[in-house]
């Protein structure tokens, strides 16, 4: 399972726990849905940040399924 540190791992569409700004302290993970990438580099080291289909933004600490979208 990839940990959401590459910028190439991570694709509108797949289904990511991300760890949202307001639960950086508690380390709670949020299930979602990637909508788009807003980290531009290759890596970040707390995660690569996207924006969530219900509007929401984190840092990808997982991933969990393959591509829906083939």
């Amino acid at each position: 399972m990839a940990n959401g540190q590459n910028r190439a791992d991570v694709k509108p569409g797949l289904e990511v726990n991300v760890i949202l700004k307001k639960d950086q302290r508690t380390g709670v993970k949020t299930k979602g849905i990637v909508k788009d990438l807003l980290t531009n580099s290759a890596r970040h080291p707390h995660g690569i940040k996207v924006r969530l289909e219900d509007g929401q933004v984190g840092r990808v600490c997982e991933i969990l399924s393959s591509d829906k979208l083939v």
